[in-house]
């Protein structure tokens, strides 16, 4: 290899200007902001939101940049958790999903939290936001197969793309933004048992440390911070450690091993991750989320809500549900702890408590995760009737397709299958613009008004006039 591979992400990456983006990529933009900033405001009054950014406020610090809604003017670095906690915190921000899983819109506060304190035209954050989509869904798919097939979690990918984002705004040279991702790559690696059984408010927080971690490695790089080049490709870098590269020839190198979900080829594809850079991009592949549930609850809960609204089936008719999906859905979604959970964190990941949400009131809101709605009993009386089989023939389907067959099984001897391929939101079927503004809208209602709502709506979609500072104040609660 002549570069390593982070100087060639980022040669492209500080290389990329607004013009060079095609009309329908800035749009794109556009609509994952418009998407991103909801969830930021339905998650307002959410306990962990809440609990850092008192303790960042108690920690007060430099006005460099505002937290989404509230106005609070608090470091950056700061900021940028915060407000990417707030786009996480309900799992209903976006979803990109090929060997490994990941949440891009994630690291828009990097691009927003800098952006502001360096005055930024919102034109440099859109493009900064298309380098976080670009890098953070490539990485998705260069592991083969992904990195939680191997128990890590991708917060793991996010540490070597927040650092590019903020580098980006931050105006760094090649070599600074190398040692930007050499520094935030050398010390966020996050293990999988944040998304494993008994959830906790960390389930939402991992990858939004992540890209805290790489604004303060970009700020520590702009200062002549140094970090190491061969973060990726050399002796003990992140693929050696993770398997599958042989560093002495620098080639890939499969291994067999065990993971998860059973004996496979460990390695790398190089392509995936460099390969026709600037040609297309990444961020048309992504999807937006109809639900505020991880994301492989989706087709399910999409034709349990048809199974039962088509046939007008009340959850006490139920005798059964049945739910055929892929192995590791059955793995994440179907363990012991998720017929039992406790927090919305454990419950908006247990596809026994979504699917029962959904025979009971016959749609999935993020109301469905409430303390209340924990309580219902009518969700305990269903919950255990719903099961779930693994269908190796799904398994070789995914990540093309996300299918599920869902069979409802009525007292009175009723069967009713439903099976659908993909969710809404994915790019085959996406989210209208009628659709966002319907879910902006029920997740700001309570805390912006009718006008309010439509006035963040009219400037995210003419964002390009606006700069960065100008931006984040008209996302104030008034």
């Amino acid at each position: 290899m002549h570069k390593s591979i982070s100087r060639q992400i980022s040669e492209f990456a500080v290389n990329l200007k607004y013009k060079d983006l095609p009309e329908n990529v800035v749009h794109e933009v556009k609509r994952y902001l418009y998407d991103s900033i909801g969830c930021a405001y339905g998650a307002y009054q959410t306990k962990d939101v809440n609990i850092i950014r008192n303790i960042y406020k108690k920690m007060k610090g430099a006005k460099e940049s505002t937290v989404i809604g509230f106005g609070d003017k608090l470091p950056a670095v700061n900021t940028t958790l915060i407000n990417s906690l707030m786009i996480r915190a309900l799992d209903f921000n976006d979803i990109f999903w090929k060997e490994d899983p990941s949440h891009p819109s994630d690291i828009i506060p990097a691009a927003l939290s800098v952006g502001e304190l360096v005055g930024a035209s919102m034109k440099d954050v859109i493009t900064a936001i298309v380098l976080a989509y670009e890098f953070e869904q490539r990485l998705c798919e260069f592991a083969v197969p992904g990195i939680r097939e191997r128990r890590w979690h991708h917060a793991t990918l996010t540490q070597f793309v927040s650092p590019i984002v903020a580098g980006y705004l931050l105006g760094l040279s090649v070599d600074q933004m190398v040692n930007a991702i050499g520094i935030s790559g050398s010390h966020s690696h996050t293990i999988g048992c944040p998304t494993a059984g008994k959830l906790t408010m960390m389930k939402n927080t991992v990858d939004p440390m992540a890209v805290q971690a790489g604004v303060l490695a970009a700020l520590m790089a702009k200062e002549g911070y140094t970090g190491t080049e061969a973060i990726f490709e050399g002796k003990e870098g992140f693929m050696d450690c993770f398997l599958g590269w042989n560093v002495k020839d620098q080639k890939v190198e499969p291994l067999p091993m065990k993971g998860r979900e059973g004996l496979g080829e460990w390695k790398w594809d190089l392509d995936k991750l460099l390969g026709n850079l600037g040609q297309n991009y990444k961020i048309l592949e992504c999807s937006m989320k109809a639900f505020p549930t991880e994301a492989l609850t989706h087709t399910h809960i999409s034709a349990t809500l048809k199974a039962v609204t088509s046939n007008d089936i009340s959850y006490d008719q139920i005798e059964s549900v049945t739910v055929t999906t892929i192995a590791r859905a059955c793995d994440i979604l179907f363990d012991p702890h998720k017929y039992r959970p406790e927090s919305r964190e454990t419950a908006d990941h247990s596809l026994p408590y979504c699917i029962a949400a959904a025979l009971v009131d016959h749609k999935i809101t993020t109301s469905s995760f409430s303390e209340e709605k924990l309580k219902d009993q009518r969700i305990w009386e269903v919950i255990d009737k719903i099961k779930g089989e693994a269908s190796e023939e799904f398994e070789k389907m995914f990540p093309a397709k996300q299918p599920s067959k869902v069979v409802v099984k009525t007292k009175d001897g009723r069967e009713f299958l439903e099976y659908l391929e993909f969710p809404k939101g994915d790019p085959r079927e996406p989210m209208t613009i009628e659709d966002l503004e319907n879910k902006f809208n029920a997740l700001s209602d309570g805390l912006l008004s009718k006008r309010k709502q439509k006035s963040v709506r009219d400037m995210i979609f003419k964002v390009e006039k606006y700069k960065a500072t100008d931006f984040m104040e008209r996302l104030v609660i008034e």
